[in-house]
């Protein structure tokens, strides 16, 4: 053969395995509100970028026929390209080709980019849409599913690893999502379960919609499963873009440093009236991260999720950092089981990757309860405590109004390892509120009151004398747990002269296999 001819059948298969399954399956895919999965690399990665391995990979199984269907590619479209200059590792599964399902030689396409992400230091990130374990291969692809396991807990902790949902991912399917750092899930087009609806009727005889059952919705506001939800696929890949711009390459390195236009002297008078005059009183934790971050800017994890407490990225001087902080619009900011659970791995995510934490508390406390006590909130709380203890990364605290009880100690507090904390005048430290204090401390006078007018006039001497002595940041400083009380509108430039300063931290834990965190 002439090498003409060569060069034509070479890009004659290639044009061949670009078509997937076939136009028709292209055509119906669309016609669902989906992009294929080449499509969905072109539009994630930077132009003319990506560079794809394996593309002349077909499965080898002779079960049910199945010898005489083959697709070049085999279902799922892997390589490498760039994200904003930086190397990104990347699969999409093609749902043209039996439905996106896993076969052998599949799990083997992306466990040779997983061991090569991990061997450069790059992120992997996966874009889901698969029909779960070819049926007619078995066992083989059970095992090519744990292959892949097994490399998303080595690379856990080493390098960044994200997944995109963008079609079905049920059964074995669900647990290489769930091992990953992040999900982002496409709203009405993507579901995730271990056992579909029909599996769940005939088992237990409840009847639920596949949506109601693992769509984005159900896994963004009560699993919390997903981080993100995207109405579309182009603003989820987005989103994924958004999110590495915040992100190391890999654990060795820093987060990237970006150019910074906004003043790091910035006041924001409006801080000094944010508190409200009333200690019962919401305000909205959000608007403070908008006036105290770069540009306003922050993305948030987990929005629709324990919304009392919230997590998100931002930048400080073009640093990025990890934001914890507590939401008194939601729940008066208490911490539960869940809210710990968010904020534990959100935690354990920024130590993992260096990037610094910044806390903003306002917690009244843990939330009572014998739901949340059965629930577990005692080993969940302490997986917050764990996570912040543990951590070696620059951690900066702001106390903005209360800091009761265990719930003080769990949100960053000095004895955790606090590098710098911060209160704002109008923090209240104390072991809980005055009122249920002075029940404690005065439960004996309380009961001897004869007329309600003087026991209620007790109670107002007994808050003032107690809310002069500790709803006051004073006591704690007078300790050192905090560095300094600050002004309100000073905040943003405190935290961006706290992270130059902390830039060279060294903190190391005790030589280890790994802890056993209370899971």
């Amino acid at each position: 053969m002439a090498i003409e001819d060569k060069i034509r059948e070479l890009v004659e298969l290639r044009s061949k395995a670009r078509l997937g399954g076939g136009e028709k399956r292209i055509d119906a895919q669309h016609t669902k509100g989906k992009m294929t999965a080449r499509e969905r690399i072109e539009f994630f990665l930077d132009d003319d970028s990506f560079e794809e391995y394996d593309m002349f990979v077909t499965h080898r199984s002779h079960n049910f026929g199945l010898e005489k269907q083959k697709y070049l590619s085999d279902g799922v479209i892997t390589g490498h390209g760039t994200v904003d200059g930086r190397v990104v590792y990347v699969f999409a599964q093609d749902f043209t080709v039996f439905g996106g399902s896993l076969s052998e030689t599949y799990a083997q396409k992306i466990c040779k980019i997983m061991d090569q992400a991990l061997k450069v230091g790059a992120p992997v990130v996966g874009l889901n849409d698969s029909g779960g374990a070819r049926i007619q291969e078995g066992v083989t692809s059970l095992a090519g599913y744990a292959e892949i396991f097994q490399r998303n807990i080595m690379a856990s902790g080493v390098i960044p690893q994200l997944s995109a949902i963008f079609g079905p991912c049920a059964g074995g399917a669900v647990y290489s999502p769930a091992l990953t750092d992040f999900i982002v899930m496409s709203d009405k087009t993507s579901y995730m379960f271990v056992t579909g609806p029909k599996v769940v009727k005939t088992v237990t005889g409840e009847e639920i919609t596949t949506e109601d059952l693992g769509g984005a919705t159900t896994h963004a506001v009560k699993s919390g499963v997903s981080h993100f939800v995207a109405e579309t696929e182009e603003e989820g890949l987005l989103m994924l873009r958004k999110l590495l711009s915040y992100l190391p390459q890999n654990n060795l390195e820093d987060p990237p440093i970006t150019e910074n236009s906004d003043p790091i002297d910035r006041r924001e008078d409006a801080l000094n009236q944010i508190i409200p005059e009333n200690p019962n009183k919401p305000y909205d934790m959000k608007d403070v991260i908008e006036l105290i971050v770069d540009d306003g800017e922050f993305l948030e994890t987990q929005r629709q999720y324990a919304r009392n407490i919230i997590t998100a990225f931002a930048k400080f001087n073009g640093m990025p950092v990890g934001i914890v902080a507590n939401q008194p619009n939601f729940l008066a900011g208490v911490l539960d089981i869940n809210s710990s659970r968010k904020a534990a791995r959100f935690v354990r995510f920024c130590d993992a990757f260096n990037i610094p934490i910044v806390t903003l508390v306002d917690v009244p406390g843990f939330l009572p309860g014998s739901g949340q006590e059965y629930g577990g909130i005692i080993s969940h709380g302490a997986k917050l405590l764990y996570a912040y203890g543990e951590a070696t990364v620059p951690k900066v605290t702001i106390t903005l109004r209360k800091s009761y009880g265990g719930a003080h100690d769990v949100m960053s507090c000095k004895q955790l390892r606090g590098d710098i904390n911060y209160a704002w005048p109008t923090a209240e430290i104390a072991v809980m509120g005055a009122l249920g204090a002075i029940e404690v401390l005065y439960m004996k006078e309380l009961n001897e009151f004869e007329t309600l007018e003087a026991k209620a006039e007790f109670v107002a001497q007994k808050t003032t004398e107690y809310n002069d002595k500790f709803a006051t940041p004073y006591q704690a400083a007078s300790y050192g747990y905090i560095d300094d009380i600050i002004e309100p509108r000073n905040t943003r430039f405190r935290i961006i002269r706290a992270l130059q300063t902390l830039a060279t931290k060294k903190d190391t834990n005790p030589p280890k296999k790994h802890g056993n965190i209370p899971l």
